[in-house]
């Protein structure tokens, strides 16, 4: 691809750490991978652009726009919204900022316990997406999602298919905190979560 064809479109990847791989060790037997409880690789997915022009950027826009996002999906079920927590959003960019520093896109390692945090993962070329596109991608996979027993929750088969929607329709979660970091190229949306949502053998609402 040209340059300047390559300037008119944008990379993202899609990525949600349900707790699930940890909390299905403590909770019950593996799901085999078929069934769509084990994680697969983000999806690389191509999208054309409109214009040229960066998108806005700034902590209090990214902090509105994600409650905003959800706030709309909780209600659309019933749900009540979450309250922004800045303990989270810290913990969100100090994430953010190791995987603009390594490039590595994958999901932090944490401990298991109360204290384990749900985490969204999103990444794509460096300004070509508003904060609430990000969301948006994150939303729309509510067309296949199913209300019941995680990992059964999508009707692909596949729960990564789900997994950031059931994050954030989780009844059970009831703050968040966003942040953004950026290398030459990308961007790096995180989320985190609390309680941690998408748990072995539960539905999201």
């Amino acid at each position: 691809m040209c340059p300047d064809m390559a300037a008119m479109r944008a990379l993202r990847h899609l990525l949600s750490f349900p707790a699930l791989a940890m909390l299905m060790a403590a909770c019950g037997p593996l799901v085999p991978a078929q069934s769509g409880g084990g994680e697969r690789p983000p999806a690389r997915v191509v999208d054309g652009r409109t214009s040229d022009a960066p998108s806005p950027r700034g902590a209090g826009l990214l902090r509105q726009a994600m409650l905003d996002g959800h706030r709309a999906a909780r209600a659309a079920v019933g749900l009540p919204p979450l309250r922004w927590d800045d303990g989270l959003a810290a913990s969100a960019l100090a994430y953010a900022q190791e995987m603009a520093r390594t490039g590595r896109f994958q999901h932090a390692e944490q401990p298991q316990g109360p204290t384990r945090q749900g985490e969204n993962l999103w990444t794509g070329t460096r300004g070509a997406y508003r904060y609430d596109e990000m969301m948006g991608h994150w939303v729309a996979e509510q067309r296949d999602f199913v209300n019941v027993p995680v990992p059964q929750s999508s009707r692909t088969g596949q729960f990564g298919d789900v997994a950031h929607y059931t994050q954030i329709v989780w009844a059970r979660s009831t703050a968040v905190g966003c942040a953004m970091a950026s290398n030459k190229s990308d961007d790096f949306l995180v989320c985190r979560y609390s309680p941690t949502g998408n748990v072995f053998g539960e539905r999201a609402f």
